[in-house]
Order: C-alpha cells, then sequence, then structure tokens
C-alpha cells in the first residue's frame, strides 16, 4: 500500500466501470481508543512531499476545501474562522498599540487576514518554514492566502526559532500559527523559544502560541505551561470550539510581558471588527474559563 492510499482510505471501489465511488481522508490523530476522524471528500485537489513535509488540499463533500499537512487536518473554510478569529483578535485587542506583528507558521494565510482587520496594524512578518506551503495555499485556498498579498505583510521562508532569535526587541505581538510538535514543529514547544521569543517582543509585548487540545495532548500543555509560567509575569491558556479537528477542541497559551488578557481588553476596538463570525468580547473572556480537568493540567505543572 503506497503513502496515498494510507492516508486515504479508497471506498466503494467499483472495479468493472474502474472508478472510485466514494473518497475519504482519515485524518492520522487517534482520538481516544481506536478512534479516528473521516471526512468524505470529492477531489483531491494536490497531494506531494515538500522538503519538510507532505502537503495535501482536498474538496470535501461537506466542509469546503481542507488543508492537510502530515496527515494531520490544519484546517477546512468549514470552520476555519473558528481558529483564526481567536488566535488573532484574542492578542490584538488586549495590547493598546498592535503595529507590528510578526506570524510564526500561518502558512494557509488565514491569521494574516485576521491581522489586516486591525487598522492599527503596521507591519506583519510571516516566518514560514515551508514555501511550498503558501504555494498550494495561494493556488487552492485564496479565500485566505490573498492575505499574503497586502504591502503590509513580509513573508520570510526560514526557520521561525532562528528568526526570533535573530530580531531582539522587535515584535508588539508574536503570533505562533504552527504545526502540532511533531518533526520540525518540535521546538516550537521548547523552553528556549520560548525565551526567544521574550527577547525578539518589545518591552510591554504578547505571544500567543497554537498549544493543542485539553483532551488529546494533556503532556504538551502541561509541560509549555512548567516552563513558560517563569519565563513571562503573565499567563494564560484559553480554547477555541473548531470541530474538524479530532477533540473539536484547540488551546493556546497566551503570554504577556504586561497586559492582562482580560483586565486590558477593549470592547470599543473590538466592536469596529469587520467580518467577524465566531469572535466577541464575551466569548473572549469565557475562552479562558477551563474545565476542572483543563485547570488541574496547569495546576499540576507548576
Amino acid at each position: 500500500m503506497n503513502k496515498t492510499q494510507k492516508e486515504i482510505a479508497l471506498v466503494d471501489f467499483d472495479p468493472e466501470k474502474n472508478q472510485i465511488l466514494e473518497l475519504w481522508f482519515n485524518d492520522s490523530v487517534e482520538f481516544g481508543h481506536g478512534c479516528r476522524v473521516s471526512i468524505r471528500i470529492k477531489n483531491v485537489l494536490c497531494f506531494y512531499r515538500s522538503e519538510y513535509q507532505e502537503i495535501a488540499i482536498f474538496e470535501t463533500e461537506k466542509l469546503g476545501r481542507m488543508l492537510v499537512l502530515d496527515g494531520i487536518t490544519m484546517l477546512t473554510e468549514f470552520d476555519e474562522f473558528a481558529y483564526h478569529e481567536m488566535i488573532v483578535h484574542v492578542p490584538l485587542l488586549v495590547h493598546p498599540n498592535p503595529t507590528r506583528i510578526l506570524v510564526i507558521g500561518g502558512g494557509d494565510g488565514g491569521t494574516v487576514r485576521e491581522l489586516l482587520k486591525h487598522p492599527e496594524v503596521e507591519q506583519i512578518h510571516v516566518c514560514e518554514l515551508d514555501r511550498e506551503v503558501v504555494k498550494a495555499c495561494r493556488k487552492y485556498l485564496p479565500s485566505l492566502a490573498f492575505s499574503f498579498d497586502d504591502p503590509k505583510v513580509q513573508v520570510f521562508y526560514e526557520d521561525g526559532a532562528k528568526f526570533v532569535e535573530e530580531n531582539p526587541e522587535t515584535y508588539d505581538i508574536i503570533i505562533v500559527d504552527s504545526t502540532d510538535p511533531i518533526g520540525p514543529g518540535q521546538i516550537l514547544f521548547q523552553r528556549k523559544f520560548y525565551e526567544d521569543m521574550k527577547k525578539s517582543l518589545k518591552s510591554d509585548g504578547i505571544v500567543v502560541t497554537q498549544c493543542e487540545s485539553l483532551y488529546l495532548h494533556k503532556h504538551v500543555i502541561g509541560g509549555v505551561a512548567s516552563f513558560a509560567r517563569e519565563i513571562y509575569p503573565k499567563l494564560g491558556y484559553y480554547c477555541s470550539l473548531v470541530p474538524t479537528y479530532p477533540s473539536g477542541l484547540i488551546g493556546f497559551f497566551f503570554c504577556s510581558n504586561k497586559y492582562d488578557p482580560i483586565d486590558d481588553l477593549s470592547e470599543e476596538r473590538a466592536s469596529k471588527l469587520p467580518g467577524l463570525k465566531y469572535y466577541t468580547p464575551r466569548l473572549h473572556r469565557a475562552s479562558f474559563v477551563l474545565p476542572k480537568f483543563g485547570e488541574e493540567i496547569l495546576q499540576t505543572s507548576s
């Protein structure tokens, strides 16, 4: 069985017509005991290996287009807004003057699209390791990747960990829109990277990082919390509901040199943001309220 057949389950094949009647994608992340998420797709738009990872974009039956990296779902057009609005608007509406922003990863363009809704933003640097992700998304996910054409945006095809190390005291906000801690993404979940990001921030800067699911990755979240609270004066963890992720939930660490994610929220600026589908100030505050087992993950890591 080749790689394509491993990642895509071919169902209901008609041997007489040599025709595939149904095509399903199985996410490689297991949820619980022997359960996996399967999504019916209509067409494979691209499926190839870059220097760093396997890249696939599918046209799904019900969820629009879907980006998959190394067999793991990154986004679908159906619910990507719930991820991108929360990774962006939470820190942007807490910082009073977010003019210079760095995005680590974010090669699909969704994070940049949301950043451009803030008139205060003057410059956006995107540090994406794999230029092929940007290339594929420009072609097949233009509803997100159109954002790269804005003159405020500059893309660097470099290692994000090295990039922050080489740009001290530069950014108001750093957003880490990364893959899971597998392969080249592992370094983005380690202590040194969080220390280097702090050095790359201005004195009142904020970092927000994608940090997995409370249900699936307790050890990852607890590990990051154990050192991040020693580096940043203010630390919080918040969640967003994204149905097409294996647990339906994704979390983010909020790491701040000065501003509080609740007390310093600007509802006035939030009311002026265009085209929102998910984010509201009430949801912003509520997203930091964790279930009991989530609180325990953070507490036991202290």
